[in-house]
């Protein structure tokens, strides 16, 4: 069915790089035809770029998640364990070191430090890891966190949000992940994360984080029984804290995924949802540089659709992946992999920065790197005598 005359024109103007108002989206991610949603955004997406255009990104990095012991208690959430519970641990220092050690070895260049809100842990906690990895890795980017620990960290230690942010800050924290986005709309949220921080509270402590020289990612968990104009509320959400700060680098949505949680599989995003949320957010997040595809949820080929339909950088090898893959992520990658179906997408790969500058442009495919180590989701890379730190053994791989 054509779309009407007044959508196909809110389609035009964001395919040519316009503003389009929050019901023209919703509209668009109702009704228009898929493929013609998806020349849109990649036509946006090629204009944000021209000269560049032909490029996909991706990043080598590392989850580290620190403790499972959670208060917060979602509802999709595989990963945590209850404070009290026989099933909690707590990674020590030294073993997140090594971690951080064999990230560097890789060629890692960011690590997202990232796990439950421990009732023990305030902003000390994160002061003292932070300027650990700082003091022995200055070259790893620490983009960790996000506005639920910050309001998490604070209550513990007293302070408000904007002195946790400054202390981070100040003991290495070089950016924050879009963690704990999840849905922002009320209804929704309160529906799978009710122990949480409201949506608008997670956009305060974002905005304010952007005041304070903290750049940030967005995220959005699609597909925990969220409505259409749910999804685009969220989007409209971001927006306007981006048309303030400008300090959300990349939008990055992802799909809910059913094992081990108490939603129990109840709903689910389809592929068709989610590339129809990547073309709708290049088109309707003008003002956020960077969307991302998210193969780890969705699957290698359909991360590799999505950079078709607006998405420039492919996200990451991560070295270390371990809560969404709690509730049933299984999809697997390695560098030579993530290169190919970057390639077989028609782009040309460069690995990036956590701030998106192009570190190698993989021109030759004669001259990729041929390392069989850096491969995604093992727990520890066993790099016995490596050479950031010789004395690496297989880690416990819990």
């Amino acid at each position: 069915m054509a779309l009407s005359a007044a959508l196909q024109s809110a389609l035009d103007r964001a395919a040519d790089g316009g503003r389009i108002s929050h019901q023209e989206a919703l509209g668009l991610y109702r009704e228009a035809p898929l493929h013609a949603l998806g020349r849109a955004a990649d036509a946006a997406r090629r204009r944000r770029y021209a000269g560049s255009e032909h490029i996909a990104t991706y990043i080598i990095e590392r989850n580290i998640n620190y403790t499972n012991a959670c208060v917060t208690a979602c509802k999709f959430c595989a990963f945590y364990a209850p404070p009290r519970s026989e099933d909690v641990w707590i990674r020590d220092l030294d073993d997140i070191l090594r971690r951080c050690a064999e990230t560097v070895e890789l060629g890692g260049t960011q690590i997202m430090f990232q796990g439950g809100h421990h009732p023990d842990f305030g902003v000390e906690y994160y002061e003292r890891h932070f300027r650990a990895i700082k003091e022995k890795f200055p070259q790893l980017v620490i983009h960790s966190l996000g506005a639920s620990e910050v309001e998490h960290m604070a209550r513990i230690s007293g302070v408000d949000a904007a002195e946790a942010i400054v202390r981070l800050k100040e003991a290495g924290l070089d950016s924050f992940a879009g963690a704990g986005a999840e849905l922002l709309p009320e209804r929704p949220r309160k529906a799978i994360a009710p122990l949480k921080e409201s949506g608008e509270r997670w956009l305060e402590i974002m905005e304010t984080a952007h005041g304070l020289g903290l750049e940030s990612t967005s995220t959005m968990l699609m597909g925990t029984g969220e409505t259409n104009a749910e999804r685009i509320e969220h989007l409209r959400m971001i927006r306007e804290v981006q048309d303030r700060t400008g300090g959300f680098r990349a939008f990055i949505p992802y799909t809910y995924q059913p094992q081990n949680n108490k939603l129990r599989g109840r709903t689910q995003a389809t592929i068709f949802e989610y590339l129809r949320m990547i073309a709708i957010a290049r088109l309707y997040l003008h003002n956020v540089a960077h969307v991302q595809g998210s193969w780890l949820t969705t699957g290698k080929e359909v991360g590799q659709l999505s950079l078709h339909y607006g998405a420039d950088d492919l996200g990451s090898v991560m070295l270390e992946e371990n809560v969404v893959s709690s509730a049933g992520a299984k999809h697997r990658s390695n560098r030579l992999e993530l290169l190919h179906l970057i390639r077989a997408a028609g782009r040309v790969p460069a690995q990036r920065s956590t701030t998106y500058e192009h570190l190698v442009v993989h021109e030759n495919p004669a001259d990729d790197p041929a390392d069989d180590r850096v491969v995604s989701h093992l727990s520890s890379t066993a790099i016995d005598g490596g050479t950031a730190h010789p004395e690496l053994r297989l880690l416990d791989a819990r």
